[in-house]
């Protein structure tokens, strides 16, 4: 069997049955759901926990849902059975807002797998990180799974269908605000892990002379105005620059590749980001390239390395999930993962040695 999705449009307490109901003899040592915001968090993770109380489970709300298509309004799940993944465990980071501490959240992993993270196989266990996207923490706990971890961490910042009000992670029937879920996979075959944006750099630079890095405001760039500098290398006037946020955003590059930081809006002369900049860091400013066609590439080039792919799971940025829908594309990139067991979410930021945006991070297991 495995890996199985499915999805439900319908209301609680149906929504949890409409999904187990779609499973086909697959019994879940893990599963991973995904539910917008208009259902009652608490209830539903109550619902999952008592109808798969064998499996593993980790959850979040959303900016849309994934399950083999793109959806809104839903619950979608990814059910991985013991021939991919051999034990699983989830532990909650709570109090993101006031410093984060995994001390008792790798504990309780370590103590599920009785063996210390040291001895933890790279080849063989895989995080999944599932965070408020709504904390603005993403930064810091990317930063302290690398220093706790070499372990590989990917995942997404939960949404709230653009309300931007309350997002909620949830693990052992429990919802949860300002706090990540970590979910530590051991997996039989191995896995791989992708990372797709749709961006080149035009050569041109800015270096962040003055930030405020916990408000991710860059007040200058290049000891200009943030503003006036972005519109500067754009050729524009600095009003018209913000209308060139989304398909001009900012890119740090690494090995030619960018991990790109979306401005958000201006505010005055500064520029507020999706992410975090820091004061001394070098971007370069990015140009949008074709979605579909370079995803493509990007699956491609992966099931080379991985062979067959028995499931992914996908953490897409709102900001792609909206270009898709506004140039009428969804179910071009759908097709894309057609064959393949896929599901995940519309983030607010996407998580993969570090936070970013406008990117998709997916984990194929082989």
């Amino acid at each position: 069997m495995n890996a199985q999705t499915a999805y439900s449009t319908k209301p609680l307490p149906d929504a949890v049955a409409d999904l187990r109901g779609q499973l086909r003899g697959l019994k879940p040592k893990a599963a991973v759901f995904f539910a917008s915001s208009d259902y009652d968090t608490a209830a539903l993770s109550r619902q999952v926990r008592s109808a798969f109380p064998d499996a593993c489970i980790a959850g979040c709300t959303t900016a849309g849902e994934i399950a083999g298509r793109m959806l809104t309004g839903s619950v979608a799940g990814i059910f991985l059975d013991d021939e991919i993944v051999e034990d699983a465990a989830a532990a909650v980071v709570e109090d993101l807002g006031a410093g984060i501490d995994l001390g008792d959240p790798f504990a309780r992993l370590e103590g599920h797998f009785r063996a210390p993270r040291s001895a933890w196989d790279r080849e063989k266990y895989v995080g999944l990180v599932l965070v408020d996207g709504l904390s603005g923490a993403e930064e810091r706990l990317m930063e302290k799974l690398g220093d706790a971890t070499d372990i590989f961490f990917v995942g997404g910042a939960a949404g709230d269908d653009l309300k931007f009000k309350a997002t909620h992670v949830w693990a052992g029937g429990e919802a949860h605000t300002d706090s990540a879920v970590l979910m530590l996979l051991r997996l039989r075959r191995g896995f791989e892990i992708m990372k797709a944006q749709s961006f080149r750099s035009t050569g041109k630079s800015l270096v962040a002379t003055a930030a405020d890095e916990a408000r991710r405001t860059v007040i200058e760039f290049n000891h200009k105005p943030a503003l006036e500098a972005y519109a500067e290398v754009l050729g524009l006037p600095p009003a018209e620059a913000p209308g060139r946020f989304f398909s001009h955003p900012l890119g740090l590059m690494v090995r030619g590749e960018p991990f790109v930081r979306s401005p958000q809006r201006a505010d005055g002369s500064s520029i507020v980001f999706y992410c975090q900049i820091k004061q001394g860091m070098k971007l370069d400013v990015l140009e949008a390239t074709d979605i579909v066609a370079d995803t493509r590439r990007a699956l491609e080039a992966r099931k080379g390395v991985a062979g067959e792919i028995r499931g992914l799971i996908e953490f897409q940025c709102i900001l792609r999930t909206l270009q898709l829908r506004q140039e009428k594309r969804c179910q071009e990139y759908e097709a894309l993962f057609a064959g393949i067991p896929t599901a995940g979410f519309s983030t607010y930021g996407e998580e993969y040695l570090g936070h970013m945006n406008q990117t998709s991070t997916m984990l194929l297991f082989r």
